[in-house]
């Protein structure tokens, strides 16, 4: 895992964790929305960042349909399992850009960043919480 996402993961290690499962289905749709916008914005300029950005929003998209969390639509993927993939989602995008061989181009710091935010999502979410996750669903469907 880079650097970063570790230092992110040890800053969040002892904070509270504040975000509920709806806030994080929607920050996950919103991190899958940005890499779409910037694979748009990238495809003129670097094809290689804008391809390895349309595969970081296509499986951030995937893994949110299919969790069972407030946002999901195929229950397949359980809340924890959810939260050990995207440890793993931000580690990859982070290493995007060496992998893929833009790390000293400027698109490469998007997804440094990206991969900084989402361990940072992941550190603050409670993924423990079936009680509150439970009565989330049922407001929702009342």
């Amino acid at each position: 895992m880079p650097l970063l996402d570790q230092a992110a993961k040890l800053a969040t290690k002892n904070m509270p964790k504040v975000i509920r499962p709806r806030a994080h289905a929607m920050l996950d749709y919103a991190i899958a929305t940005s890499f779409f916008v910037a694979a748009a914005f990238f495809w003129r300029r670097n094809r290689r960042a804008a391809i390895g950005a349309l595969a970081c929003g296509a499986a951030e998209t995937v893994s949110a349909l299919c969790t069972d969390y407030p946002g999901g639509v195929a229950d397949k993927i359980s809340y924890e399992t959810h939260g050990s993939l995207q440890i793993a989602l931000s580690g990859a995008m982070a290493s995007l850009p060496e992998i893929l061989h833009f790390s000293d181009e400027p698109e490469a710091t998007f997804f440094r960043v990206q991969g900084v935010a989402m361990a940072t999502v992941v550190g603050l979410t409670d993924f423990s919480s079936k009680r509150e996750r439970l009565s989330e669903e049922l407001e929702q469907s009342a």
